[in-house]
């Protein structure tokens, strides 16, 4: 045993000093291997294609730490290379350093296939997180520390966010920018990004993995796409909510249940859509049917209404969020969440943390 294993508590390292970084990985959901996948990879047979896609992206993925007299990181990963005419190719492939809810410092470097990124470290207690670059899939392969110790920092209590591109993040500078991201910084949470660009259109077989996977906390936030890209009457999303909200009790009857609808998007407020409805129909429709299965004797379910969040201001595209209005809409769930009582007021104990999936 080396002294970094003593130190750190963590396994034994190789015999180049790599740590095994699995102790350290935040916001998974799912591996598929030694890969960090967000759906569940024995059941991708039953999922839409664009789900399943997106589902290998490792959105919200992050390592935490705490670090004793180690002034760097070397994080060791593969990464998804893309190729020279794709547009991803152009994203920044920048690694971002947190301390304590606050962005340390960033390091870009060019895409490699294979490579090892050094991040300097402060002298500082407290809980360090690295938000990797998502756009390139990487899969972390070892962490060692220079000059001194790291250990996993304390585990938080598990909360799994579902939605669409909004919920993924899209049009968020950087990873750690996301709604989800943000308010789990806020709150203490570990977020586990369930969000799927081009799906979140209450799949019922996402409610079934969602109701196996252990949880404090959820989260629900979808309709925008059941405007347009796959048309939904008002009558159609209030039972498809109905039935995804029933799924997921199967496997959490009391866990708090957050249900965020639509946030604004001017173009399909008014517009009716294959199957005659606009976007407020469906909102209503969402919120009535939210309302409904509280009215029943789900009293561990709240709603928040999303129109009022964002402004137009507030969308980089008139449709998904740009980072103003990311940083909105974890305000409000974060606030939503507390009014409801869902998670401690700031300085209250939280609950207990689940163990993480294997």
């Amino acid at each position: 045993m080396t002294t970094t294993d003593r130190a750190a508590g963590t396994g034994f390292a190789d015999a180049g000093g790599w740590l095994d970084p699995s102790p350290y990985l935040r916001g998974v959901a799912w591996r598929d291997g030694g890969r960090v996948v967000r759906a569940d990879p024995g059941d991708l047979d039953r999922l839409p294609w664009d789900t399943a896609e997106r589902a290998a992206v490792p959105v919200g993925v992050r390592l935490e730490f705490t670090a004793r007299g180690a002034t760097a990181l070397d994080i060791r990963y593969r990464a998804a290379l893309p190729g020279p005419a794709q547009s991803l190719r152009d994203l920044a492939h920048t690694f971002a350093l947190w301390h304590d809810g606050a962005l340390v410092t960033e390091v870009t470097e060019d895409p490699e296939r294979e490579a090892v990124v050094r991040i300097g470290l402060p002298e500082r207690g407290g809980r360090f997180t690295v938000h990797p670059p998502e756009s390139q899939c990487p899969e972390i392969l070892g962490l060692r520390p220079v000059g001194g110790t790291v250990a996993p920092a304390p585990a938080q209590p598990r909360w799994l966010v579902h939605g669409d591109s909004i919920t993924e993040g899209w049009w968020s500078t950087r990873p750690a920018h996301a709604w989800p991201a943000a308010a789990g910084r806020a709150l203490g949470l570990d977020a586990v990004n369930l969000g799927h660009a081009g799906a979140g259109r209450g799949e019922l077989v996402v409610a079934q993995q969602i109701a196996g996977l252990p949880a404090e906390l959820l989260t629900l936030a979808f309709g925008t796409n059941c405007w347009s890209r796959t048309p939904f009457s008002a009558p159609l999303l209030y039972e498809t909510v109905r039935a995804f909200v029933g799924l997921v009790r199967q496997g959490h009857p009391d866990t708090p249940l957050l249900l965020l609808s639509p946030v604004l998007r001017p173009e399909a407020e008014g517009a009716r859509n294959a199957l005659g409805a606009t976007l407020a129909d469906l909102r209503t429709a969402l919120e009535d049917a939210a309302r409904a299965l509280a009215a029943e004797g789900d009293d561990r379910l709240a709603l928040l209404p999303g129109l009022p969040v964002l402004g137009p201001e507030h969308l980089a595209d008139g449709l998904h969020p740009n980072d103003a209005g990311h940083a909105l809409m974890a305000e409000a769930v974060a606030a939503a969440l507390r009014e409801a009582g869902f998670v401690p007021p700031p300085g209250g104990p939280g609950p207990a943390p689940c163990s993480p999936t294997a």
